[in-house]
């Protein structure tokens, strides 16, 4: 069973997951590209299909951020703006394809000449290496290197914060202590990673689990170089297996990327490497990186919160503005959840009286209106297999509180004059505060009077991801939003509703749902031999859950962001909920 990174690694990457770097343009006349269609600016065109496709290379490509990264190193890395610049110099043996809509949730070979041999009834996975692959200085990647950039995220004590999914499934009882500490004299020690020679590596699992596939192309399991590994100070500069390498990184100012002279792009089907150049830097000022990018002085905010709202107003009242911009989904739900230790929400019935009392419209409108997302209806976003975006058994796409059904709701679960209760928001979302307040006066309407508790945002954890806390403050109702770390309905669901996942601090199955059944069906779709296969068994526990009613689905979530015209090859790719880096050019 694959456990998330919690505590401070949660937080980041569901800050990080939220963010999507945005972009789309026009301006390039010469449209060669060889794999996919052209199309020229207007709104939202960069969530349906390339635009301004382009193979011209050259130029500088500009990238802005509010915030900085949180590592380079591959193994440290959890922020989802961080794991799309890293296409830029990292490869792993699989990779998410290049392509816009369903086909960028498929994992293509990247550095593996094919997809893995699976055998052993699920358990074992066989790959095999890619002629021609090399590291930045010339040398050949070897299944060793990768093997090593494995063992790598083993040594938590000091390479901490990255997500460690490979520890849970691959140490089987050895405690392997990661590289540094291993007693093997070739530092090749972690006995369920095997490479029989220097193109094949063979990874043996304790038990089937449809999903490996999708940690073979988390930048955590790039291969990394024995001899050039620098422990925590690698970070500063990553050997580059990509088509840029790291020139120069300054902790809090940026970074610059050239290019790799040893990058074959005949081994590459997903990386166009078209710019000279890749900067990153980082500002305190958000305004004035909106002003730059409007502007046209840089070309990407790639930390992808989207515009601030003086400029989103801006955007939206002016039409040559407008073609430039997108709105696509993050891959991200805005929610409210009840947790079932605190009464009276240990009763289905007084769970369905406030879905049902909840004004939808107002929710949205609350997180920033229609292009903040589109209104939610269940608890599996688009992009993820087994979804189900018209499934809405409560009616709340409708948009309007059902207040009749509210109230009988309220009757049945012997509470006919309402109750009360306290919903728990953090207090650095302001639109998840102003959520917070259109639900509560929802709720004043049919008889419920919810307190509001703001909690300091960098506390959840310990506050809301504490079960016992939460009794303790009586937190009937929890505001928060999720991401998933890989495109599957366990990496999405699994920390949210399955009984394994709760634990004492860092804690993501608020709502405590431990439901044989639904945790059962984790299993079925980890014995999966395929995600495709695995799918239907995400649909089934979305269904389940929403039949409970633990969670009152806000927003599937959106961002608004605009690019630098000048940009080419602009798409969304649907695994990230982001402009893929690995594919823009820049017009000279």
């Amino acid at each position: 069973m694959i456990r998330r990174k919690q505590a401070l690694a949660i937080t980041a990457v569901i800050a990080a997951l939220s963010l999507t770097a945005a972009c789309g343009g026009s301006g390039d006349d010469d449209k060669t590209d060889k794999g996919g269609s052209a199309s020229g600016a207007a709104f939202d065109a960069a969530t349906k299909g390339f635009v301004n496709a382009s193979d011209k290379k050259g130029g500088e490509l500009k990238l802005w951020s509010p915030q900085d990264v949180d590592y380079l190193d591959p193994a440290r890395a959890y922020y989802g703006f961080v794991w799309n610049m890293q296409r830029l110099y990292v490869r792993q043996l699989l990779a998410y394809d290049a392509k816009p809509g369903k086909d960028g949730t498929k994992l293509v070979p990247d550095l593996a000449e094919a997809l893995p041999v699976i055998s052993n009834d699920g358990k074992t996975y066989t790959l095999k290496l890619k002629d021609g692959v090399k590291f930045e200085d010339g040398s050949p990647i070897t299944s060793k290197d990768i093997k090593y950039g494995v063992e790598r995220v083993f040594a938590q004590d000091v390479l901490s914060g990255g997500p460690t999914y490979l520890i849970d499934l691959l140490d089987q009882g050895q405690k392997y202590p990661g590289p540094y500490k291993d007693s093997d004299p070739n530092k090749m020690g972690l006995k369920s990673v095997q490479t029989p020679d220097d193109k094949t590596i063979v990874f043996n699992l304790a038990s089937a689990n449809s999903d490996f596939s999708y940690l073979l192309a988390m930048p955590s399991s790039s291969p990394v170089p024995a001899g050039q590994d620098t422990g925590a100070k690698y970070t500063n500069k990553p050997v580059s297996t990509g088509p840029y390498k790291v020139e120069s990184f300054t902790a809090g100012k940026g970074a610059t990327f050239v290019r790799n002279e040893n990058w074959d792009p005949k081994t590459d089907t997903i990386r166009k490497g078209l710019p000279d150049k890749v900067s990153f830097t980082v500002t305190t000022n958000a305004e004035d990186m909106d002003q730059r990018l409007l502007n046209g002085d840089i070309d990407l905010a790639v930390d992808g919160t989207g515009l601030l709202q003086a400029a989103k107003n801006k955007v939206l009242k002016d039409d040559n503005l407008k073609k430039h911009a997108d709105n696509p989904f993050t891959g991200y739900i805005r929610y409210m959840v009840f947790p079932q230790t605190v009464a009276p929400f240990d009763n289905i019935e007084c769970r369905k009286a406030v879905i049902y009392a909840a004004d939808p419209k107002s929710l949205q409108t609350a997180r920033g209106g229609p292009t903040s997302g589109d209104l939610g209806a269940n608890m599996l976003p688009p992009g993820i297999p087994g979804s189900d975006k018209a499934y809405d058994p409560y009616g709340l796409t409708a948009g309007k509180a059902q207040e009749d059904k509210a109230k009988a709701a309220l009757q049945a679960c012997g509470k006919p004059n309402g109750f009360e209760t306290t919903i728990a928001v953090r207090n650095n979302r302001a639109a998840e505060v102003k959520t917070a307040e259109s639900l509560q006066a929802a709720l004043a309407k049919v008889g419920i009077t919810a307190k509001i508790d703001q909690f300091d945002g960098k506390l959840s954890s310990s506050t809301i991801g504490s079960p016992e806390n939460v009794k303790k403050k009586g937190y009937g109702i929890i505001v928060m939003g999720w991401g998933a770390d890989y495109n599957s309905g366990a990496g999405f669901l699994q920390p949210l509703v399955d009984g394994t996942f709760i634990l004492p601090n860092g804690n993501n199955n608020y709502s405590e749902i431990n439901d044989p059944e639904i945790n059962k069906l984790f299993d079925d779709a980890a014995a999966a031999k395929t995600p495709e296969e695995a799918a239907p068994f995400y649909t089934s526990i979305n269904k389940k859950v929403m039949e409970k009613a633990l969670y009152l689905p806000i927003n599937f979530d959106k961002a608004f962001v605009y690019h630098n015209p000048r940009l080419t090859n602009v798409y969304f790719n649907d695994s990230m909920g982001k402009i893929d880096l690995a594919t823009v050019g820049v017009v000279k």
